[in-house]
């Protein structure tokens, strides 16, 4: 496509893109269980949307232009402190995803090792459960990557993960909780590692940070996850995620907010003078930034609790029904709003195909195969039909021809 000579009239402009649009995941009608987390509250929809739409244009690369960006930046990452037990002399930024704020995290850790300890080509060590970003910062940081293998019961292995720890390694991970399981790998005990070596310890808590520290005020047994465990030095906690903010609102969180230099990029050797940025991007979009301060005021601690009511209550009717299929099986033990389910018997990926001719979203996962479901508020309206129609594929798995028709 080649720029058109002439614009296109506005009706003609969004019925082109409304005709593109219909092909995208049905998420408003509950048919989608990730990439998006939605309330099913349109007095949620309706704030997001202002405050987005109040800083449309503005540029959070300038705080000294736009301060109540840097005020409101500054407000969400206390209070996402505040969920996580962050110290007082902690600190972090927001970034634009989990992806980023690990890959600041691993960038703090691989200068933390080679300056105060000389490390010179450092190694990460992550149960191989751990989200791709670490993979991926290994990558781009030309750090060592060391996936270990998690046990049966789908968390981290303690005793593998220490043994492939040694004097280069300059950060260990654990997920609180997992995204490919939903289970919680043992953080206490992977942190007393992290900090008897003298290394950093990450906890992953994109998922978990706007979850845990809200079912345990409802009085769910958690085991201990955050910064209150003295060998956690950094976490991650996506607003976008269960925070309920648009997309892409993070947050990084330091043990000691000096080490944030670490990971802020200065440059003054440039004729257009200072540039200094605390993330990868530049220009960084005010949006984000504004719509996770709005929505965490807007909800406050008692809108959060009772989303979580929901959230958990929709997460058990979706469990008992999956469990109440005699092919299917829940792995492990999940601990949030995150089920992934697999069968002995029949052909998961299969039954999956089908789910995906009525309209359903279900992530596939592998080794072993399974079927994946991060679960929202919305998605309370579903449920029933959600599991009728998950009968329905179970019965009807073996017939391809609705498989065939959809690849033909």
């Amino acid at each position: 496509m080649s720029l058109p000579e002439k614009g296109m009239v506005r009706d003609e402009l969004f019925a082109n893109m409304r005709d593109r649009k219909a092909a995208d995941a049905k998420w408003r009608e509950g048919k989608t269980f990730s990439l998006i987390y939605p309330t099913g509250r349109e007095d949620v929809d309706e704030v997001l949307m202002e405050a987005s739409d109040l800083y449309l244009y503005e540029n959070a690369l300038n705080p000294f232009r736009f301060p109540s960006l840097e005020k409101m930046e500054r407000d969400v990452v206390e209070m996402t402190g505040g969920l996580v037990n962050l110290p007082a002399a902690g600190g972090g930024t927001m970034a634009s995803g989990g992806s980023e704020s690990i890959l600041m995290s691993v960038l703090v850790n691989r200068d933390r090792a080679r300056n105060e300890r000389g490390v010179q080509h450092g190694n990460i060590v992550y149960p191989t459960s751990a989200h791709a970003a670490f993979a991926k910062a290994a990558h781009y940081l030309e750090l060592e990557a060391r996936p270990i293998p998690i046990t049966d019961t789908l968390i981290a292995d303690v005793d593998a993960m220490a043994d492939a720890v040694d004097d280069n390694t300059v950060l260990m991970m654990g997920s609180a909780y997992g995204y490919p399981h939903g289970v919680m790998d043992p953080i206490e005990d992977l942190s007393n590692i992290a900090l008897e070596r003298g290394i950093g310890f990450h906890s992953d808590t994109c998922i978990g940070a706007f979850v845990l520290p809200f079912l345990e005020r409802l009085g769910y047994d958690i085991p201990p996850f955050d910064f209150r465990l003295p060998g956690v030095t950094q976490m991650s906690a996506d607003v976008h995620k269960y925070g309920y903010a648009v997309k892409g609102a993070s947050v990084v969180l330091h043990r000691n907010k000096d080490w944030i230099w670490n990971q802020i990029f200065v440059y003054t050797d440039w004729p257009s003078g200072l540039y200094g940025t605390p993330t990868v991007a530049g220009a960084r979009p005010a949006g984000p930034i504004a719509a996770a301060w709005a929505v965490m005021n807007y909800l406050g601690m008692e809108g959060y609790l009772g989303l979580m009511r929901v959230l958990m209550d929709t997460t058990e009717i979706l469990r008992d029904g999956i469990q109440s299929i005699p092919e299917l099986r829940i792995m492990g033990d999940p601990i949030g709003a995150l089920l992934t389910f697999t069968s002995d018997t029949i052909d998961t990926y299969a039954v999956c195909d089908l789910m995906d001719d009525r309209g359903w979203n279900l992530d596939r996962n592998t080794n072993p195969n399974g079927l994946h479901m991060m679960i929202s508020p919305l998605h309370a309206e579903y449920a029933d039909q959600f599991l009728a129609d998950l009968r329905w594929a179970v019965k009807n798995h073996g017939d391809s021809r609705g498989v065939e028709a959809r690849y033909n």
